[in-house]
């Protein structure tokens, strides 16, 4: 089992920041909110003391897990015969303070409403403005966004932090998966092992091998044997068996069903193993 580490490059917040910018600046200009500025930096009172025009700000002041989409499991998938499990995503949330700006109040919550009602129609950000390498198919999911739901704790403390004044503002959380590049490479099934016992000159050999019914279920608890050596085995639940000190050959493997019927089939020792279906007959 090999395990690979490919860190991706990941260009994720910066291109959710200027797909924000295309959504809203297109969806103003649409309404008449014409040369509205779309920012991204702290609103401070040093960054609002140099606005010249009206403006959204769009603040990215937190990043954190999104516990309830946790998994743990890894994802599998079958290549050329080998086994590849990866890292499951991780779903972040990427928590935004939205507020607008102008001289006038009216004006503000003018260009605040519009804003909002943008956001909210957008439940999932459209695939045709999505930027960057999150356009190229880079999310397993679609990428979903929230507004109006605070993460808590007091608004006044939010803006003693970046240092402006305060103001009224929208809270939109964007939900983005981060894919690990992790993955561990197994390598292909092991249908037959070798043993060797006694004297150097005597290798005898393991294989293993399948009883399924027509329809490709396993079959569990059935005996497999080899008539001409005496050995046999039963089925696991999954259908597998497995013989021990097989000596190398072509050997003849019997499996009793429970309804007194025989599937047989040819074992090649050392070879690939030997899969037998209920109802194929000898």
């Amino acid at each position: 089992m090999l395990l690979s580490v490919d860190v991706p490059l990941n260009t994720m917040l910066a291109d959710l920041d200027e797909t924000l910018r295309a959504l809203l600046r297109e969806d103003l200009e649409r309404h008449g909110f014409e040369g509205v500025e779309i920012a991204f930096d702290a609103p401070s009172r040093e960054w609002s003391g140099q606005l010249s025009k009206p403006a959204v700000n769009v603040f990215l002041y937190d990043l954190r897990e999104s516990e309830g989409l946790r998994s743990s499991d890894w994802l599998r998938a079958r290549r050329n015969g080998r086994t590849y499990e990866s890292r499951p995503p991780i779903v972040m949330e990427c928590s935004y303070a939205v507020t607008a700006w102008t001289h006038a109040v009216e004006d503000e919550h003018r260009l605040l409403s519009q804003v909002l009602a943008i956001l909210f129609a957008y439940s999932e950000l459209p695939q045709d403005k999505l930027n960057g390498r999150l356009a190229n198919g880079s999310q397993p999911w679609p990428i979903k966004g929230r507004i109006g739901q605070s993460k808590g704790g007091d608004k006044a403390d939010f803006w003693s932090a970046v240092g402006g004044q305060y103001k009224v503002s929208l809270d939109y959380v964007v939900q983005l998966a981060l894919v690990s590049g992790a993955a561990l490479e197994r390598g292909p099934d092991v249908r037959t092992q070798t043993v060797t016992m006694g004297e150097p000159d005597t290798v005898m050999y393991r294989a293993n091998g399948s009883v399924k019914d027509g329809q490709g279920a396993p079959l569990e608890d059935v005996r497999v044997g080899v008539p001409e050596l005496g050995r046999s085995a039963r089925t696991r639940a999954d259908g597998r068996f497995v013989l021990d000190r097989l000596p190398p050959g072509r050997h003849r493997v019997v499996a009793e069903l429970d309804d007194g019927t025989d599937v047989a089939g040819f074992l090649e020792v050392p070879g690939s193993g030997l899969d037998l279906v209920a109802g194929d007959g000898a």
